[in-house]
């Protein structure tokens, strides 16, 4: 036992007993053990080593099994009592715990090896099935996968696993280095990319509920801490950057050029020059989905007409509701003409005056879906003889929940073309609002239950059509001159505390959020940008959009 520790640690029997007569001579001290670095040097040791390196090995592990009186403590201590000094023994553990140590690694490599080799021969299926199921995982089940063991995690590296990314959370958890890392796995495979912080589950396709996070409309916050967004020692922060989508225009912008889904949600510092970059990066983009960035209107139309010609998907929240009036007539008219596929439109919580809206819904002649929820400025103007000309007539949706301008007559009217037998594709309409509907004389004047909007002549003649009409009882509704009143001094709509109830008894919350800007008026009394001309509105109107 004693012969094999010393072989295995390097050190010979004869030069232990010489060990005295090394402080006398130097050249003999240059000999006194066989070091690792010299056995390497020297290819004939090694050979002459190797033969017997194996039963070396053997008889060592059997040493598990052994009883006490041949363990290798004993043996052990014995050959540190032959070591001449204290150097040569704390040489002697050094080279112990070494030994020890690679002969773990060996160990557990060999094991991790023997596991791959058995999960191949038993995983049912082949690489190429096996990286196709990879790639219908959700990003975080995907790096689950990762983990387990080395075959899968070989197969979880493949582009075609990265093809749709969701990093998408509900408190932050995400950084740059992440999107970064996954971004350049994917390369040209990626088609689909969702990243930001959503305030809960995914809601049902028409539903209205806002998207811009806020810490009162979490989830889950009990164990989040905003203090986790600041930089901690030994840890990255976990908040993306206005540079979170560069990878994307990266090499040539190979990883966005095939890009079809982007949906980015609440990052605080992106600004409209990166969106701007990441979409020009974007040419072959059909979803596009923003909500709770702070960039505007105008200029996010204007980066799509240049870079997303193929567009067929828009859907975009405000994360200031009622106070972005940056969109122009000129820009809608860009947008019509370099987007005409487009078949779902909903801007959310932004100024538009009816005549933009016109020219948006009568220019996009495929279009089926349309949201403008929480819009300011929205009277319903737009809506006359949309159905009868060759814009609009396709539409299956239309939401106007909570339009602070949405006037009880223009609805009406809509109602009566519906029953005339426009809109045949209508199957879904929300007029639905929490501090009902404007009069035509006096915005400041709200009806909650309309006695001239023929909801029911419609539900009984068009029973194909969900028509949503949820208004507040009378009496419980929000005091619009209270409203505006607190605008002008706080710039706030509501107090958060005020809350009221709808009909069915549902909670209403008017937060800052939710609130629209201190205007009194809707904004469709400019009638026009400055510089551009409008044509007035009629039965027989002329459309003067080059389409």
């Amino acid at each position: 036992m004693d012969d094999a520790l010393s072989v295995l640690l390097g050190v010979s029997t004869s030069t232990s007993a010489s060990a005295s007569a090394s402080s006398s001579s130097s050249t003999t001290s240059m000999a006194k053990r066989l070091c690792s670095s010299s056995t390497s040097q020297n290819p004939n040791i090694t050979a002459k080593l190797n033969p017997s390196m194996d039963n070396l090995l053997e008889t060592l592990l059997n040493l598990a099994d052994s009883p006490p009186s041949l363990s290798i403590d004993v043996s052990f201590e014995r050959l540190l009592d032959s070591a001449p000094g204290d150097e040569d023994q704390s040489h002697l553990i050094d080279r112990a715990i070494k030994v020890s140590s690679l002969l773990l690694e060996s160990a557990k490599r060999s094991a991790r090896k023997r596991a791959s080799h058995h999960n191949f021969l038993a995983w049912p299926l082949p690489p190429d099935l096996t990286i196709k199921v990879f790639s219908m995982l959700d990003t975080q089940s995907l790096c689950h996968a990762a983990a387990t063991c080395s075959m899968f995690n070989k197969f979880a590296m493949d582009p075609l696993c990265y093809a749709n990314i969701d990093l998408r959370t509900v408190v932050p958890k995400v950084n740059n280095a992440v999107v970064s890392t996954m971004i350049h796995r994917a390369g040209k495979s990626l088609q689909s990319l969702k990243l930001g912080i959503v305030p809960g589950p995914t809601a049902s396709p028409w539903s209205c509920q806002s998207l811009v996070y806020t810490i009162r409309n979490s989830v889950d916050v009990s164990s989040f801490s905003w203090n986790d967004k600041k930089t901690r020692q030994g840890k990255e922060s976990f908040i993306l950057t206005r540079s979170c989508l560069n990878p994307l225009s990266g090499e040539s912008g190979a990883a966005g050029s095939l890009l079809r889904r982007l949906h980015l949600y609440n990052i605080e510092r992106m600004d409209n020059a990166s969106l701007s970059m990441a979409l020009s990066a974007c040419p072959s983009l059909l979803d596009l989905e923003i909500v709770g960035l702070h960039v505007e209107l105008r200029q996010t139309l204007m980066s799509v007409s240049m870079s997303c010609p193929l567009l067929e998907r828009l859907f975009f929240e405000s994360s200031k509701t009622g106070r972005d009036d940056s969109l122009k007539s000129p820009t809608c008219v860009d947008f019509v003409n370099n987007c005409p596929n487009l078949t779902s439109m909903a801007l959310r919580g932004f100024k538009l005056p009816d005549y933009k809206i016109r020219i948006l819904l009568k220019g996009f002649r495929k279009l089926k879906y349309v949201d403008f929820s929480t819009s300011y400025s929205i009277t319903g103007a737009f809506l006359r003889n949309l159905g009868s000309g060759t814009g609009g007539n396709l539409l299956e949706v239309l939401i106007l929940r909570d339009c602070m301008h949405l006037k009880e007559v223009e609805v009406a009217r809509f109602l009566t073309a519906v029953l005339t037998g426009d809109f045949k594709f209508l199957r879904h309409l929300d007029i639905s609002n929490r501090e009902g509907l404007a009069s035509e004389g006096d915005w400041y004047d709200r009806c909650f239950n309309s006695r001239i909007i023929p909801l029911k002549e419609v539900s009984e003649e068009r029973p194909d059509i969900c028509v949503l009409a949820e208004f507040p009882s009378e009496g419980s509704f929000i005091d619009i001159e209270q409203m505006v009143d607190s605008e002008f001094n706080s710039e706030i709509s509501l107090p958060s505390q005020l809350s009221s109830r709808t009909s069915d008894d549902s909670l209403l919350m008017s937060c800052s959020e939710s609130s629209y800007n201190s205007d009194h008026g809707s904004g469709n009394e400019e009638g026009q940008d400055s510089g551009y001309v409008i044509f007035e509105e009629s039965s027989d109107e002329v459309d003067f959009l080059a389409i």
